[in-house]
């Protein structure tokens, strides 16, 4: 499946600051312990050496992947002709005939790690969400059954 590359303004910030703290923070510290437990002798038998060697090669992973993403992401801000309907980066309250309610706000795949009220815009519930106003019934279509949710509300972060 193809994902889609937009990300919020807040989005982008956190993953800059992600960014800056692995560069300027945590690979020279990882350095530093590589150094030194290279410097202890055999190598072969020294876990330090093996675990900060690891967690560098992640580390390098991850810089390089945010390098990459950073640049390709397109930032969607806040644009008033949003408002009245579900668009990306809204904040969407719903609500199930049994009453169940849910706020989520609807972001790029990126934005999801850590934040439990986060939806992708690729998933089937966004997918269902999209471009419905208050009131609208969004149809949440699974692999094994469909949910029905009500809109009750869609707010932008301004």
């Amino acid at each position: 499946m193809k994902r889609s590359m937009q990300i919020t303004p807040e989005g982008l910030e956190k993953l800059k600051d992600e960014l800056d703290r692995l560069w300027r923070v945590e690979r020279p510290e990882t350095t530093k312990k590589v150094a030194w437990a290279a410097s202890l002798g055999d190598r072969s038998e020294n876990a330090d050496y093996h675990y900060n060697k690891k967690r560098l090669r992640e580390i390098d992973r991850r810089v390089l992947y945010l390098r990459k993403c950073i640049t390709d992401f397109k930032v969607v801000h806040y644009n008033p002709y949003q408002e009245g309907k579900v668009m990306f980066g809204a904040w969407v309250e719903i609500e199930n005939d049994n009453g169940m309610k849910k706020r989520l706000r609807i972001v790029g795949y990126e934005e999801l790690i850590g934040a439990k009220d986060y939806i992708s815009m690729d998933s089937p519930m966004a997918k269902a969400l999209l471009n419905k106003e208050v009131g609208d019934e969004a149809i949440v279509q699974t692999a094994t059954t469909q949910f029905s949710w009500r809109i009750t509300k869609i707010e932008y972060q301004k």
